[in-house]
């Protein structure tokens, strides 16, 4: 398929030209509806609008016909309504939904790099939202130099991704140079594992068996993700048949050295890490555990402190912008990073190092991932959010809590002083990572200073046949194991019956509001920090009786009857 520039996506129309998957759209049914959207945008008057489609199709339909009618576009992050509202004053209409607006399309035509511009919103450290304009020049120029790179490995392979368009990283790998280069993409993002791997095989087996010697020759297709999907790919793949990927690439953040590692094996190729950020574009990018390679016509410099400076084709002409991150230059030109400056903190005039600590944690056999935070109640200190390895869950679960943080105390002790052992730990099973691989410091932070958990929020739930069936994971942090019991934690079982009437309350409603009493009550098997619980839920209105059972697995673990009354009046 021939590349079509950025400015060109909306002459001729091409209907052999493949665009989108499930449900198919060509070239020449993208261009009309671009265009109607365009000419409506006109007649409504509009000059600022805001996008958010979570169809990948429907957001290239929206923002070529809005880049046609001369409408200034702005790509939020999310749909939250406080988002909304903070940006209502910026933009004349949020659109979400293309099937409001039609009209006579206007005619096709050359969109204008430097006259067409897109504003994203991204979250610094800080997890404050900054808006980045971008030119179409810009853009134009990064996914050419993507293409240069990659695009004769990829051939015609379908792009699917774990990511959101609405992002730089989504709307380059996803969307843009897709769109160039006339590779299909795959409408909606693919956030977990199994739904990869189901679009993935259903591609695959669309142009040859999985199985054939001729799989991997075909157009086949090529997965844009975040480290915090690619991390959770685990042994339950069909990774013979998953093979077959052209290529996998990953952004957003640091993908760890073992799942790199883990793909490699698994698939016969090291994944294309890319390093870069909202406010540059691509910098490098790398495959395995080496440095980093700049990207075409991106030039690197150090400032007094060792930061990283960058001159580039994806940034404003003239622009240089300044980062954060530590690096030391080779003689051949590619980098290595050492960090962010920005994350070094002072305690009592020491100056510490909060990813060489995290680092640190993350070497230990018990601990998957990192991060810090400083504490700030009377004299400051330092906090620590780990995500636990099996074999820490194992020790958490086996020996307790104090046995897991006074052990990774020694642990870090011998790589800092004693004031930068972190006073406040907070263990879970994996850190709260954006679908982006984004983790703001303000959520470590809010982590820190909140109170170890006391409730479990519900996985899934569905009600069926008069029943509430929902799924838990039992928090490793939870409060109540600190007293029951320390060495072995176990939930007791007045949490298990608090659990399921609070449950029952948020789901069914009109219970009673009185708890009057229980009946049958009985204990089959211990509950353990990491569980995950399969819990039902019934209640007979007329006898009053919330009929509650929890299990893990096959197991049996509790049961039992609440009565509820009304209130007294």
């Amino acid at each position: 398929m021939t590349w079509l520039p950025l400015t060109d996506l909306l002459l001729a129309a091409q209907p052999e030209r493949q665009v989108a998957l499930y449900p198919a759209l060509n070239h020449a049914a993208l261009r009309e509806h671009a265009l109607r959207l365009a000419a409506a945008l006109q007649a409504r008057g509009v000059q600022r609008v805001a996008l958010y489609l979570e169809d990948a199709a429907e957001l290239a339909i929206a923002l070529l016909g809005a880049w046609r009618a001369g409408v200034q576009v702005l790509l939020p992050a999310d749909a939250q309504v406080q988002t909304r509202q903070r940006l209502s004053a910026q933009v004349d209409l949020w659109l979400d939904d293309l099937t409001e607006l039609d009209a006579e399309p206007l005619p096709g035509a050359r969109l204008l790099p430097e006259h067409c511009r897109v504003t994203l919103c991204t979250s610094g450290s800080s997890g404050e939202p900054k808006l980045i304009d971008k030119s179409l020049a810009q853009l134009a120029n990064e996914v050419e130099a993507l293409e240069r790179l990659w695009g004769q490995n990829l051939g015609q392979a379908t792009i699917l991704g774990s990511v959101a368009c609405q992002h730089i990283y989504g709307l380059l790998f996803r969307l843009l140079w897709p769109l160039c280069a006339g590779r299909p993409v795959y409408r909606r993002a693919l956030p977990f594992p199994e739904d990869l791997q189901q679009a993935s095989l259903a591609i695959a087996r669309g142009s040859a068996s999985v199985a054939s010697a001729v799989a991997c020759t075909a157009p086949g297709f090529a997965w844009v993700a975040s480290p915090a999907l690619l991390k959770r790919m685990g042994d339950n793949l069909d990774w013979s048949a998953l093979s077959c990927v052209k290529q996998v690439f990953s952004s957003g953040g640091a993908l760890p050295s073992e799942a790199a590692e883990s793909l490699h094996e698994r698939l016969g190729q090291w994944p294309t890490e890319i390093y870069g950020s909202s406010e540059t574009g691509g910098i490098g990018w790398r495959q395995g555990d080496t440095a980093w390679q700049p990207f075409p016509g991106v030039e690197l410099s150090l400032d007094e402190t060792g930061a990283l400076r960058i001159a580039s084709p994806y940034l404003p002409a003239g622009h240089i912008e300044q980062s954060a991150d530590a690096a030391e230059i080779g003689a051949d030109g590619r980098f290595v990073l050492r960090g962010r400056l920005d994350r070094i903190i002072k305690l009592e005039e020491k100056r510490i190092s909060l990813p060489m600590l995290e680092q640190a944690l993350i070497s230990h056999d018990w601990v998957t991932d990192a991060r810090l935070g400083v504490i700030q109640e009377g004299r400051a200190f330092l906090g620590a959010v780990l995500a636990l390895s099996p074999n820490g869950v194992h020790v958490l679960r086996n020996q307790g809590r104090r046995s897991v943080t006074e052990t990774l105390r020694r642990h870090l002790a011998e790589h800092c002083e004693t004031i930068a052992l972190p006073r406040r730990w907070r263990l879970l099973l994996e850190l709260p990572y954006s679908s982006q691989g984004k983790l703001a410091q303000s959520q470590i932070d809010a982590l820190l200073a909140a109170p170890r958990p006391t409730r479990v929020e519900p996985v899934s739930a569905e009600q069926r046949d008069g029943e509430w069936l929902l799924q838990l994971q039992v928090p490793l942090d939870l409060a109540h194991f600190t007293g029951h019991f320390p060495q072995t934690p176990v939930l007791p079982g007045v949490v298990q019956v608090d659990w399921a009437q609070q449950l029952a309350r948020q789901l069914i409603i009109d219970l009673p509001p009185r708890f009057a009493g229980m009946e049958v009550l009985k204990f089959q098997q211990l509950v353990r920090p990491g569980d995950t619980l399969q819990l039902s839920l019934r209640f007979d209105a007329e006898r009053g009786k919330l009929y509650f059972a929890y299990r893990n697995g096959e197991a049996a673990c509790s049961s039992g009857r609440i009565l509820l009354e009304p209130a007294h009046g």
